[in-house]
């Protein structure tokens, strides 16, 4: 299976919508609140709008569903169907911070095969396809995604929500003997701190996040050779008609995963 063509189109889309969200960055656009009372902006739609025109043009058979315009009716659920977070981290974008991301993944019969996440403030591209490449993209220069090989979760560097950060994660530290802890807000750019060897560890004890939230992340996380499953160690579910990560989830290098999940069990049972 070569996702060449796919990956490429959605690196460009990625950037391309990148540009337009850094246009409003730190310019003191309005935010409105949707349901939940989530931050969404005008960033988030016409990023959104590029993004989706994009896919539907180059592959109609596809789906596609993105955070901004669910639809059930939209999943190819024996085909591809592509999952966009146009905006991940909207609140680190409406503070100023520059920890948001635009993020593009694909479904195959429901699991991730391919993933795009890009950081506009930065420049950094993350991005993976079965079969093809695994990478950070840095300017003109490409590197191999590596997880670190740490086992042990006490030496472990967390990252953590930054908006979203409870009291829960206080409860994890603890039943993992972890110091050093790092705050951003997208998962998509954890997931790629995890996916790089800058971090070990991810850990998202809420049912907060949603499907766009998780998939393109999954898919680099995983191709690298990490894990990403929900705080009891199964593997996450993509469903048209749940949204939500219920259970939560762990992102990790992979060597410390199983261990993690059994420390953790006592706290989520």
């Amino acid at each position: 299976m070569s996702l060449e063509k796919e990956l490429d189109q959605a690196t460009l889309l990625a950037r391309r919508a990148g540009e337009v969200v850094l246009r409003y960055h730190r310019s003191g656009l309005a935010v409105d609140l949707k349901p939940g009372e989530e931050p969404v902006t005008r960033a988030d739609r016409e990023s959104e709008a590029i993004i989706l025109d994009g896919l539907r043009s180059a592959f109609p058979d596809h789906g596609t569903v993105s955070e901004e315009s669910v639809s059930e009716a939209a999943w190819r659920l024996d085909g591809r169907t592509w999952i966009v977070d146009p905006l991940d981290g909207t609140q680190d974008f409406v503070d100023g911070l520059d920890g948001f991301s635009v993020m593009i993944g694909l479904l195959e019969r429901g699991r991730p095969v391919l993933g795009v996440v890009h950081q506009p403030v930065t420049g950094i591209t993350y991005r993976a396809a079965a079969g093809g490449p695994v990478e950070v993209v840095r300017g003109d220069e490409a590197a191999p995604l590596a997880p670190t090989d740490e086992a042990d979760p006490a030496r472990a560097r967390l990252v953590v929500s930054n908006s979203h950060r409870s009291e829960g994660i206080d409860k994890i530290k603890r039943a993992l003997s972890i110091e050093d802890e790092l705050r951003i807000g997208s998962v998509g750019l954890k997931a790629g701190l995890v996916a790089t060897g800058q971090r070990d560890l991810y850990v998202h004890p809420s049912s907060h996040c949603k499907l766009w939230d998780i998939c393109a992340p999954e898919a680099i996380l995983t191709l690298a050779g990490g894990r990403m499953t929900d705080l009891h160690g199964r593997p996450l579910a993509y469903d048209p008609s749940e949204i939500y990560a219920r259970n939560g989830i762990i992102a990790s290098n992979g060597a410390c995963h199983d261990e993690v999940v059994r420390r953790l069990a006592p706290l989520f049972p």
